[in-house]
């Protein structure tokens, strides 16, 4: 209820600069021609994770790759590291954030771990994992763009050591955290048989076909809310009684809707010229770090999209676009709503039953987000 309630407040702030005049009403209607896509996926990819769920598939799935950890704690680890780094890579982080998050919850609790390394290793990976190709997130399209459309490939050698970099330091970090839990053991429980097979099979064809149809190049809310529908009516003939309206995420949309608002006055008020302002000119490495600082600060400040989008025009040459890319994929680590996948993670774990307090997420990303940027620009910048 908190969630809907932060949301309220800022659609109610939000709707109070567009009556007072600095919120044209022309900017909130090109604001929602951006935004309905992203809200219709969200709502789409999360009733097929919770019916996926309730048939029993992340189960089945954390039950198999408990296995292969061989009861060494550092190795399931390992392995959920690795299987977020390319999903993030080739499915998106916020796919990375929806579809993940519920495996790894349970896989943890199968292995009678602390869910939380596991979770934060997550939504860490689900961003700062996002550098290496255009799919990867919308802001490297937009750059892909700015850059004259270079092929994934050529987009990839310039991002690919910063990428490593981003996608190592976060890894470190996690482990030393949590080093005492990672380098136990553990024995997994008996594996959990399912309740109902053809929901069960329904679900893992719909999940398989999902993920290759979200890098097919369709809108993402199209195969997603085909997804949700076939297994909507699945369940509606199967098991009627999952069917309810606590499915949709209505609290986390709210928010999302308000931030949004919220944010798109902020830029009215100058906030994405301020930004601009100072990020400064040139490609020395200092001048790198500079702009993919300011990246950082804006992405945490105001979400990393319209970040990017008000640092492009100072980013004016492949090498600071890259470096621009580095502060707002990798640096959304301090700031709830600093990218919509946080957001995503959080409401999969709250449905999970998992607790993390914004408190000591936010320090740990204080620790953790500047690093990572500062680390991996000056690996960009070592490349040139």
């Amino acid at each position: 209820m908190r969630t809907a309630i932060v949301g309220a407040v800022l659609l109610a702030a939000g709707a109070v600069a567009t009556a007072t005049g600095i919120l044209p009403l022309s900017d909130v209607a090109a604001l929602w021609v951006r935004v309905w896509p992203i809200l219709l996926f969200v709502l789409a990819i999360t009733v097929v994770t919770e019916l996926a769920a309730a048939a029993g598939l992340f189960t089945v799935i954390a039950q198999r790759t408990a296995r292969w950890g061989r009861g060494r704690a550092w190795a399931l680890w390992l392995l959920v590291a690795a299987f977020a780094t390319l999903s993030t890579i080739f499915l998106s982080l916020d796919t990375t954030a929806v579809l993940l998050t519920p495996i790894v919850v349970v896989l943890a609790r199968h292995a009678r771990l602390d869910p939380l390394p596991f979770a934060l290793t997550t939504v860490w990976i689900a961003n700062t994992g996002s550098l290496l190709l255009p799919v990867s997130n919308l802001t490297n399209l937009l750059a892909q763009h700015a850059m004259g459309e270079p092929s994934p490939l050529a987009f990839a050698g310039l991002m690919a050591a910063p990428a490593a970099v981003a996608v190592v330091v976060p890894l470190a970090l996690i482990f030393a955290i949590h080093r005492r839990s990672l380098l136990g053991r553990y024995e997994t429980g008996a594996p959990a048989g399912v309740d109902d097979p053809v929901l069960f099979r329904w679900s893992a064809v719909v999940v398989a076909a999902l993920v290759p149809l979200l890098v097919s190049g369709l809108p993402v809310w199209m195969p997603a809310l085909a997804a949700a529908a076939v297994l909507g009516v699945t369940f509606l003939v199967r098991r009627r009684g999952v069917l309810r309206l606590g499915l949709l995420p209505w609290q986390l949309i709210m928010l999302a809707s308000g931030l949004f608002l919220f944010i798109e006055a902020l830029h009215a008020v100058g906030f994405g010229a301020l930004l601009a302002a100072v990020s400064g000119e040139g490609e020395s490495p200092l001048a790198l770090l500079r702009l993919a600082l300011t990246g950082m600060v804006g992405a945490n400040a105001i979400d990393n999209l319209p970040a990017y989008l008000a640092l492009e025009p100072s980013a004016a040459s492949p090498l600071r676009l890259a470096a621009l890319l580095i502060g707002v994929n990798a640096g959304p680590l301090i700031t709830p709503w600093a990218s919509l996948a946080t957001l995503l993670w959080h409401q999969r774990l709250s449905a999970a039953g998992v607790e993390i307090r914004w408190r000591r997420y936010m320090l740990l990303g204080a620790i953790a987000a500047p690093l990572t940027v500062v680390l991996s620009t000056l690996a960009l910048a070592a490349t040139v």
